[in-house]
């Protein structure tokens, strides 16, 4: 990191506070080194600026429109869906309160199988060309897979086994994301509280481009949008949730990203977002009940 971007940084975080007061954001994305500790530069060797300078707000992004209440918790997502094996761990930091880690959040993730389709709503094509949804693969449950929650522990962290998102139209590959507080956890899913934080998880194209030159992916078919080209991503690096990636496409990825929320706010998410395709008339399948879905761990 150059001495400009720490400055920018800075100016980004003073600046977005006072936006966010006025706006009622109360989100953020939080800059810290993979080890938890504040990135440093040449221009801090005194080490005078606290950590709450580097948190950056962030308004919240669409939850698009494939959303479903009554995901489940469990670590590993996949029930049995083919893909190249991903790692998800998201950091949650309390931001009013000096960036903090914050336990006992809820995250919950939701995103499509390798070829674009999300469950619940395998009668929605992805665009291009691409097989019939595939009703079962390895026992996977067409209301639930790809869908969980899990809860973050003393150093804020919550981390999920998924597999990488395939595409579908107009849409750069990414997974979706909300931070919950204030609920509980009740019959293997989780109700009541606030939605702190809805947002969208992103790749290099670098990482897309290798995934996706390799079976299942290559079953689909047709343009996929890059990441520049993506309606929702704005460009601005882990502060629009483009996730820091390492591993590969034969051993598989982890996929990090730290949020600053604030859990006394509700911040449900974007009304507008330009998703395509858009939700149809008719409803979609109804999921099967959580509890009928393989509980992993």
């Amino acid at each position: 990191m150059t001495d400009s971007d720490l400055t920018r940084r800075r100016a980004l975080a003073l600046g977005g506070a006072a936006a966010g007061a006025v706006l009622g954001l109360g989100i953020a994305s939080c800059s810290f080194s993979e080890h938890g500790s504040r990135a440093s530069g040449p221009d801090d060797a005194s080490n005078s600026v606290p950590d709450a300078e580097l948190c950056m707000l962030n308004p919240s992004t669409t939850e698009g429109p494939y959303y479903l209440q009554g995901a489940l918790f469990r670590r590993d997502v996949t029930e049995g869906r083919r893909g190249v094996p991903l790692t998800v761990r998201l950091t949650v930091r309390d931001q009013p309160h000096t960036c903090a880690p914050l336990k006992g959040a809820y995250v919950e993730i939701w995103q499509p199988d390798a070829w674009g389709y999300f469950s619940g709503y395998t009668a929605l094509p992805p665009g291009g060309t691409v097989p019939p949804a595939d009703p079962d693969t390895g026992g996977a449950n067409s209301g639930t897979y790809l869908r969980g929650y899990q809860r973050t522990g003393a150093d804020g962290v919550a981390e999920f086994r998924t597999i990488f998102p395939g595409w579908y139209r107009s849409r750069a590959p990414h997974l979706y994301v909300k931070v919950h507080t204030g609920g509980r956890r009740a019959g293997g899913t989780y109700e009541g509280g606030r939605v702190n934080w809805t947002g969208q998880l992103f790749f290099d194209d670098r990482y897309t481009d290798a995934v996706y030159a390799r079976a299942p992916y290559t079953e689909h078919v047709g343009p996929r949008a890059r990441l520049a080209q993506d309606t929702v991503y704005h460009g601005g690096g882990e502060r629009d949730g483009l996730m820091r990636v390492t591993g590969n496409a034969d051993a598989g990825f982890v996929a990090t990203l730290t949020v600053g929320i604030d859990p006394t706010r509700e911040n449900a998410g974007a009304e507008v977002d330009g998703e395509s395709p858009a939700r149809p008339s008719s409803a979609p399948p109804s999921p099967a009940p959580p509890g009928s879905a393989p509980g992993r761990v």
